[in-house]
C-alpha cells in the first residue's frame, strides 16, 4: 500500500466512526521514525476503543498489520504504529494537552482529498 494511501485509508476508516477533526501530517521531511502522523478525536473512551478496533481490524483486512499499539482505554490516548503512518487517537483534553500539530507545526497538512493515483512508492 502507498504510504500516503495507508494514512487516507485510516482517516477514511476513522471518519466512519465520526471523529472529531482528523489531521495528517506529512513528517517525511522532519521526521526519522516516520511519514506521516494521523491524528483524531474520539469523544469518550468507548469510542476511543470503537475507533482503534475499527482502524486495526480495516487495515488487517487490507493485508497491514499494527506493528505496535500502546495506551490503554482508560489513559484516553491510544496510539497505533504502523511504521510508516502513526496513528494519535486522542480524548479532546488529551489532545489539547500534547497539542502534536503544534509540536509539529513544520509538517505539511495533507488534505484528505489528495490524489493518489500514482503507483509509485511516496
Amino acid at each position: 500500500m502507498i504510504l500516503k494511501s495507508k494514512a487516507l485509508k485510516i482517516v477514511s476508516i476513522a471518519e466512519e466512526k465520526k471523529v472529531v477533526e482528523p489531521v495528517i501530517l506529512d513528517v517525511r521531511k522532519i521526521s526519522t521514525f516516520c511519514d506521516f502522523f494521523v491524528i483524531v478525536t474520539g469523544t469518550s473512551q468507548m469510542h476511543i476503543r470503537s475507533i482503534a478496533d475499527a482502524i486495526e481490524e480495516e487495515m488487517k483486512k487490507e493485508g497491514v498489520r499494527c506493528n505496535h499499539r500502546e495506551g490503554d482505554y482508560a489513559s484516553r490516548w491510544v496510539v497505533l504504529d504502523y511504521a510508516s503512518v502513526v496513528v494519535h487517537i486522542f480524548d479532546e483534553e488529551m489532545r489539547s494537552f500534547y497539542d502534536l500539530e503544534h509540536l509539529w507545526a513544520d509538517a505539511s497538512r495533507l488534505s484528505k482529498k489528495a490524489k493518489i493515483l500514482n503507483k509509485r512508492k511516496e
